[in-house]
């Protein structure tokens, strides 16, 4: 059954609010399930993309395009704010689901990796969601077939009519701002996988900036990756001690990997475009603040680098 506040129940609430979403179209498949094209085929939308952010945070944050600058030139941001960011980032977020069915591979985010709850961070964070429905959200250059619903299904231990999973890639309007939208989960996956006690963390404000929508999916990798590594500033209000920030504060930004300073696309070619033979410690925004909001102290570690965004953005 499904709780009453539960992550997909708060998701499920935010598609009701954006039925009328422009540049989206629905596809039911054979075995029940519903495709949401928001970039495949279909147009897809500024709106499209803040719906697909919504609904990967499972509606415990809010996200808007906002205006600032890169390097003195007016940008588009992508914010995000969120009074749970545990919740909304790690739990939900996060594209931690690698989503292979044959020759069909996309990253899944959103609340159906809660109601799987098979990655090693659920068992960490004990928590396993009871839901009615499977939702997601899949960065995918092609729109997913039956056979992807009924892998997700029977991981979820459901019905594949339950699946609902809306698409898009990177290399698209939506796409990129979802993947964008991701500012404050990369400071708390980082702090996850650092050791910090990822439940001192109260509330969380990010931003970075839209960079142009690129021509295939593997530029459009480097850009969206360049915008939160280069551009990502993020805001964290936590509990506890001053001394644990001060020590794990200098190893959360972006700046704090080896192979930091060029842009993730030429990163990804020398890596053979295998994500895992990157230096981990990449994966994170540029600037992080943490406001002790027991103390009173505030700490800053990293900056942003226009350099490498307008090389990145070609401006």
């Amino acid at each position: 059954m499904a709780d009453q506040n539960s992550l997909t129940q708060t998701a499920l609430a935010v598609i009701a609010e954006n039925s009328n979403c422009p540049g989206i179209s629905r596809t039911q498949l054979a075995n029940g399930a519903t495709v949401i094209d928001a970039g495949v085929n279909a147009p897809g939308s500024l709106a499209a993309g803040l719906l697909l952010a919504k609904v990967c945070m499972s509606g415990r944050a809010d996200v808007k395009i906002t205006q600032g600058l890169v390097d003195g030139i007016g940008w588009p941001q992508v914010e995000v704010a969120t009074d749970e960011p545990l919740a909304a980032c790690l739990l939900s977020q996060y594209a931690g689901w690698r989503v292979s069915v044959g020759k069909y591979f996309g990253m899944g985010s959103g609340p159906m990796r809660a109601v799987a709850a098979r990655e090693e961070l659920f068992h960490k964070l004990n928590y396993k969601e009871r839901a009615y429905s499977i939702l997601g959200v899949l960065e995918a250059g092609k729109l997913p077939h039956e056979a992807v619903a009924d892998y997700l299904a029977d991981r979820c231990g459901m019905n594949p009519a339950s699946v609902t999973l809306f698409v898009a890639p990177t290399a698209s309007v939506a796409g990129t701002i979802q993947v964008v939208a991701r500012s404050v989960e990369t400071a708390m996956h980082k702090l996850f996988e650092l050791g910090f006690d990822v439940s001192r963390v109260k509330h969380g404000y990010g931003s970075a900036p839209l960079p142009p929508v690129a021509k295939d999916d593997l530029v459009g990798i480097g850009r969206t990756n360049d915008a939160i590594l280069y551009g990502g500033r993020v805001t964290l209000w936590v509990t506890g001690d001053d001394d644990s920030l001060r020590t794990l504060g200098p190893k959360v930004p972006a700046s704090a990997a080896t192979c930091y300073g060029q842009p993730f696309l030429d990163i990804f070619k020398a890596a053979n475009h295998d994500f895992y033979k990157i230096d981990p410690m990449l994966f994170s925004p540029a600037e992080i603040v943490f406001h002790n909001i027991e103390t009173g102290s505030a700490f800053r570690f990293g900056s942003v680098n226009h350099a490498v965004l307008r090389q990145s953005f070609g401006v």
